[in-house]
Order: structure tokens, then sequence, then C-alpha cells
């Protein structure tokens, strides 16, 4: 069974959104291994200049960094990514499992984004939106195209 990682900068401190994530922890046992590791995210100050900016992205892209393992396969979650649809999304996946890909980590960057080092282990870039979102919201829009892709791939119903 093929193990899907989500490592993501900041904690979740809403109730909704954790039961959200529950939910589709839940839907997703049956068909993966999902595991979650959050990296502890940096106070960023209101007029932080770029230097600034740089060193807390190095530094959450740190603490990234020690969460991946050799074996990942790693997708960053970015806005310069390419942008795929629901099914084409599933297809990458379905790809990635059979040609022996066992492990999955999806990445998940801070306010500020992602640090070149991260980037750059990255095996693929992956962008949702051109638009940014609060990593609580992304997690959860992350697990449901997820779900939404063993779905596909399983020719199992689903909303579209």
């Amino acid at each position: 069974m093929v193990e899907i990682r989500i490592i993501s900068v900041g904690k979740i401190k809403e109730k909704y959104w954790n039961d959200a994530i529950a939910e589709y922890q839940k839907r997703l046992s049956r068909y993966c291994r999902l595991t979650i590791n959050a990296a502890a995210d940096e106070k960023t100050p209101d007029s932080a200049s770029e230097a600034e900016e740089r060193q807390i992205r190095e530094t959450e892209g740190a603490r990234i960094m020690r969460l991946l393992r050799d074996q990942d396969y790693v997708i960053a979650l970015e806005i310069q990514g390419k942008a795929l649809d629901s099914e084409e999304l599933a297809m990458k996946l379905q790809n990635l499992m059979v040609t022996g890909k066992s492990s999955i980590a999806f990445v998940i960057g801070g306010s500020l984004g992602l640090s070149d080092e991260v980037v750059r282990r990255a095996d693929y870039r992956l962008s949702f939106s051109r638009m940014t979102f609060p990593h609580q919201m992304m997690r959860v829009i992350l697990l449901e195209q997820i779900y939404r892709s063993f779905r596909i791939m399983n020719h199992e119903p689903y909303h579209k």
C-alpha cells in the first residue's frame, strides 16, 4: 500500500480544520497509509525585510528537509508549479505508484512559501492556483484532492 505523506509548516489550531482533516484521514485509510507531519513555523514581523523573509523561509525549509526521507517522491505545492485538474492529478499519482514510488510526500510551505532548498529537493512542483491559501485550508483542499484521486483511480463515483 502506498504511503502518502503531508508535510506542512505550522499547526492546525481550529477545531473545524482538525475535524475536516480527520474525516479525510478516515476516508483515505482504505486507499493508502497517510501520515501528516507539521514543521514549526516562524513568526514573521509585519515589516519584515526581504532578507528577514528569506531567513524565515530557510529556517522553515530546514525543518521541512529534516522530515523528508530519501525514498520520498516529493511534490512541492507552489504557485509557480504545474496546474493539474483532478483527473490529471489522479493519473500522476497512479503513474507514480505503477512505477514503484511507494512513498509520496506533499509539501506545503508557510506563509512566505518554500525555501529554495525544498524546491530543489522536489521531484515535482504542483500548483493548485495562482492564489494564496492559508496552510490550514490548503491541507484540507490537498487531502480532498488526494481522496478524489483515489476515487477516480478506482473508478468510483465522485462529484464533478
